[in-house]
């Protein structure tokens, strides 16, 4: 092992000797160990000391004390400790129950030094993550207008002196990135931090209406103005006006609606469909593509005029291949999230977990790391990310939900299969996405069909 000499581990037990002994093994493995005979003093010694561990035990005789108890007390009051319980009559419920407070382990006595120590190892990388997850907290809460932006590598804080150079003026901004970079956080940047930033944030997906209503979407349209207008329809523009429009995919804009979306940028006029009256907007309008729109220009597939009217400040968004560094944070600000949603603790990422996931290429970017995780916190339920819960293509070929994080039962030597932790999973995530089957999915890492067939397989009633 690795000395540690500034690694304190607090060691809870009305066993004088089982502490004493533990006590020593932790020494001589370069710990600095700490006594407590019950609640009481394990919370006095966390006040005094900056201990990072607990080893505690279930049940305090002597005290008459139940180790939840002050599980949940130690989690409440120091929620960066991590914290293993030991117990020589443990039941499956306990263990469930310490999980759901925020335990890191469940270990059953006797158990072996060498045991204590792989645990302490994978109890120590998960409690410093926690700490660098609320230091990352600290640092950019009030740094930032909105709470998205996650990311201190040098490609990304250049992007946003960019976004923060551009922000304060009204000019066009054009992202530029792959598909799932981060466009859409970036801005909601631009507007957070613009002069309009009181004013409405309206987004729209260019490719996802179809090429006949887009032209609706964007100006509005009169009541019969064709079969299906029933009623004047504002489009985003008129919505947007005294704040910010957001048209993503703008390169899949089809070229006759192209001189339109020229004229209100250059004169912020514009007509609804079917209507006879020009319509004046006030908008700070921010386009975004995935495409090379010199090469759509060259191929007549984009308006030349218009690919200069909106390119007055592009900014190039830099994959998440080229910017490592930001990967773990990323992670870490996700599974804090879905965490936060789930009513739990952010969990901590094991090793190996951290070293697969920064060494994995990340074809689709942030939106790709965002669902890696989502899954990894359903399949750990709510347990230290190991490698175990990744993908197989991150996890080097090891199945993705080899198996639940929660502890069988002490003693009893039974195990999960793949299909209980497939079917305790895929629960979860229906709980947890309300039912909705496209979330669930996606955060499964499965096709909606497959979770649909896999919600008839497990017996489970579809929402």
């Amino acid at each position: 092992m690795t000395e540690r000499r500034e690694t304190h581990v607090l060691v809870v037990d009305d066993e004088k000797s089982l502490r004493f002994t533990l006590g020593e093994a932790l020494r001589d493995e370069g710990y600095v160990p700490h006594e407590a005979e019950n609640g009481t003093e394990a919370m006095a010694r966390l006040r005094e000391e900056p201990i990072e561990l607990v080893l505690l035990d279930l049940r305090l005789q002597a005290s008459g004390e139940n180790g939840l108890q002050i599980l949940k007390a130690i989690k409440k009051e120091f929620p960066a400790v991590e914290v293993v319980m030991m117990t020589a009559y443990g039941k499956f419920d306990d263990a469930v129950e310490a999980t759901r407070l925020g335990c890191y382990q469940f270990l059953a006595k006797p158990f072996q030094l060498e045991q204590i120590k792989v645990v302490l190892e994978g109890a120590l990388a998960s409690a410093r993550l926690r700490s660098e997850v609320e230091v990352l907290r600290r640092a950019t809460r009030g740094r930032y207008p909105t709470d998205e932006v996650v990311g201190e590598s040098p490609a990304f804080r250049e992007t946003l002196e960019m976004v923060g150079t551009v922000a304060a003026s009204r000019a066009p901004v054009l992202l530029l990135g792959e598909t799932g970079a981060g466009k859409e956080v970036l801005a909601r940047e631009v507007h957070a931090r613009s002069a309009v930033a009181g004013g409405p944030l309206v987004e729209l997906n260019c490719s996802a209406v179809p090429e006949n209503l887009l032209e609706s979407e964007l100006f509005g349209h009169e009541k019969g103005a064709f079969t299906d207008a029933k009623e004047r329809k504002k489009g985003v523009f008129e919505l947007a006006h005294g704040g910010t429009l957001f048209l993503d995919e703008i390169g899949d804009m089809q070229v006759n609606l192209q001189a339109k979306l020229l004229r209100v940028l250059e004169n912020g006029t514009f007509k609804r469909v079917g209507g006879t009256a020009n319509l004046e907007v006030t908008v700070r309008v921010i386009a975004a593509t995935n495409r090379d729109l010199k090469e759509r220009v060259q191929a007549g597939q984009f308006r030349e005029d218009l690919y200069y009217r909106l390119a007055v400040f592009p900014i190039q968004i830099p994959p998440l291949r080229e910017r490592r560094e930001d990967v773990l944070p990323l992670a870490r600000f996700f599974l804090a999230h879905v965490a936060e949603e789930a009513g739990a603790d952010a969990p901590g990422i094991a090793p190996d977990a951290a070293r697969a996931l920064t060494g994995y290429a990340w074809p689709g970017n942030v939106r790709e790391l965002r669902n890696v995780m989502e899954r990894a916190f359903l399949l750990s339920q709510g347990g230290t990310i190991a490698v175990r819960h990744l993908p197989r293509d991150l996890a080097g070929g090891e199945p993705g939900a080899a198996a639940p994080a929660a502890t069988p039962e002490p003693g009893a030597g039974g195990v999960w299969s793949l299909a209980d932790a497939e079917k305790f999973a895929i629960e979860r995530a229906m709980l947890h996405f309300e039912g909705n089957k496209t979330r669930a999915a996606e955060a499964l890492g499965i096709s909606r069909g497959t979770l649909r067939i896999k919600l008839r397989q497990h017996g489970l009633e579809e929402a």
